[in-house]
């Protein structure tokens, strides 16, 4: 399914997981991490971000793409999301939302942007992101496709 070797999904998949340690929290205990890779090889950490205000609240997945942005990137191959209840030891398989997929669909080619999701660094399932948001809303379309 990947072009992406086994050593660096591991490498994806620590990283995330020392991005979840740094998500904060204190409203729904579900600690998120990720590690988002460039194509050139950069990998960018995000961590979920809470806020009392729960539309203010910024996903692991955001996070790490917005820093990676701001730092001029725009070109990526993959990313690792990890989560768990705060007091839980097991890991679950942690899909992104809704929003957090239109984003990757934003800087993702969808048929090429591989999504990891890790309960640990044996255990993990990938996908597209074709296959987790078909059909996506692109800046394609927004182009017309009917002559002026």
């Amino acid at each position: 399914m990947s072009k992406l070797t086994v050593e660096l999904k591991k490498e994806l998949i620590k990283k995330a997981f020392s991005a979840q340690k740094r998500a904060y929290t204190p409203y729904s205990g579900f600690q998120v991490g990720a590690a988002l890779l460039t194509r050139d090889g950069k990998i960018y950490e995000g961590c979920n971000i809470e806020n009392a205000s729960y539309g203010a609240t910024n996903c692991a997945e955001r996070t790490a793409f917005f820093r990676a942005v701001y730092e001029g990137e725009r070109d990526f191959l993959a990313i690792a999301i990890v989560g768990k209840p705060e007091k839980s030891e097991e890991y679950e398989y942690c899909a992104p939302c809704g929003i957090c997929r239109q984003v990757m669909a934003e800087f993702g080619v969808p048929e090429e942007f591989q999504i990891i999701l890790p309960r640990s660094l044996e255990d993990y399932k990938e996908f597209t992101l074709e296959e987790l948001l078909p059909l996506s809303f692109t800046g394609d379309s927004m182009k017309s496709k009917t002559p002026q």
